[in-house]
């Protein structure tokens, strides 16, 4: 079933609850749809332009509302997961039930191998106020 970008939002923002994000970039993303992003051992930070502009692209190819990214350098490229909610809402029970066992269907984009980005699981811990990828 096809859902608006506003229902996507209050799914988004309950989601970033459910991950005890940062509460003042909740507030960021409800009042203003700043997307911030993890590195570094969960520190948070905003996106630059062009992480913005992936972050877009990947929100209209997908018809998908980006809600985090975690910012990772791995032995296979420098990578953007995004935590995002599809436009099918009758995953998105399955999509928070994951989310509080510490995974999640995301959206990793190789930076440096765009033939390596894919959809997959990842796993993640909530560390001073953002996320860290463990898997």
């Amino acid at each position: 079933m096809k859902t608006t970008n506003e229902q996507k939002k209050i799914e988004a923002l309950e989601r970033m609850r459910t991950l005890k994000l940062y509460p003042n970039i909740i507030k960021e993303f409800e009042k203003e749809n700043v997307v911030n992003m993890s590195e570094n051992g969960g520190f948070l930070y905003w996106l630059n332009d062009e992480q913005k502009e992936i972050v877009a692209e990947f929100e209209q190819e997908h018809n998908a509302l980006v809600y985090h990214v975690i910012h990772d350098f791995t032995g296979f490229g420098e990578l953007l997961t995004f935590f995002y909610v599809s436009d099918d809402d009758e995953e998105w029970e399955y999509d928070r039930a994951d989310l509080k066992e510490g995974y999640a269907c995301a959206y990793v984009k190789n930076l440096t191998d765009d033939m390596c980005s894919e959809f997959g699981s990842v796993c993640f811990r909530p560390q001073f106020g953002g996320l860290v990828r463990t898997a």
